[in-house]
């Protein structure tokens, strides 16, 4: 067991896991992967069975069913916490997070307690979205920050490292959120809380397998998520807590 756990969502999968889990594998520092999937009719699961049978580095965690992707990864928070992982990583399944940032992400851990992946610092690093795509979510990284004052340039984001302690501090139960929201949510409550948060700057690439998980809903959830986080915080546009 080394200390850095990916988690990793999948869903029709089956094309990029073993490149992905292979990539994974080969990085200067030592990592171990949860494959958390949803059921896959295309055979992901058994897969990720097949390759874990192969390498002690990676684990399965099976779910019924398709339930969201914030259901996924709580149910891999859950799971690293158990096992007592020290860094543990949100991260995609479909290239779009390239995994050899993951020793960038790592590294600034080193003096914060949540590291974002950020697509929007000094520039858009994004390759491949159509422009309404981009507009859709810098519009939505402003209005976070317009409403929560919350200073992170990419909010949304889904290429995370969380330190155990930050990890551990969030009631992992009472999350409300299950799309892009979730995202959102999770950073909301550990910046209010006064903890550590830093931001790297990542090339976001959209897959070239598969759809994307886009849908009206999520955007929906994302907009009324915000003004619940800012009521949590006592309309305040400031963490409640000092630094930790």
């Amino acid at each position: 067991m080394h200390p850095t756990l990916i988690v990793m969502p999948t869903y029709n999968e089956r094309d990029n896991l073993p490149r992905m889990a292979q990539q994974l594998l080969q990085l200067p520092t030592k990592v171990d992967l949860l494959v958390v999937d949803d059921n896959s009719p295309d055979g992901t699961g058994k897969l990720a069975d097949e390759l874990a049978a192969q390498h002690p580095e990676i684990h399965v965690l099976h779910r019924a069913e398709k339930n969201g992707l914030g259901r996924a990864y709580l149910a891999g928070f859950k799971w690293a916490l158990e096992r007592n992982y020290e860094f543990v990583f949100e991260m995609d399944g479909d290239f779009s997070h390239n995994p050899n940032d993951v020793p960038l992400l790592l590294e600034a851990a080193r003096d914060a307690d949540l590291v974002l992946g950020s697509r929007y610092i000094n520039g858009i690093r994004i390759i491949n979205w159509p422009l309404g795509r981009l507009m859709l979510s810098k519009g939505a990284a402003a209005y976070v920050q317009i409403i929560t004052g919350m200073p992170i340039t990419d909010p949304t984001g889904g290429y995370k490292c969380f330190r155990r302690r930050a990890l551990a501090a969030l009631d992992l139960g009472a999350v409300q959120s299950n799309g892009y929201s979730f995202q959102i949510e999770l950073t909301h409550k550990l910046w209010r809380q006064g903890y550590r948060i830093a931001e790297v700057p990542i090339i976001f690439t959209e897959r070239v397998q598969g759809h994307s998980k886009m849908a009206g809903h999520i955007v929906s959830e994302a907009l009324w998520m915000v003004w619940r986080l800012w009521f949590q915080n006592g309309c305040r546009r400031v963490p409640r807590g000092g630094p930790k």
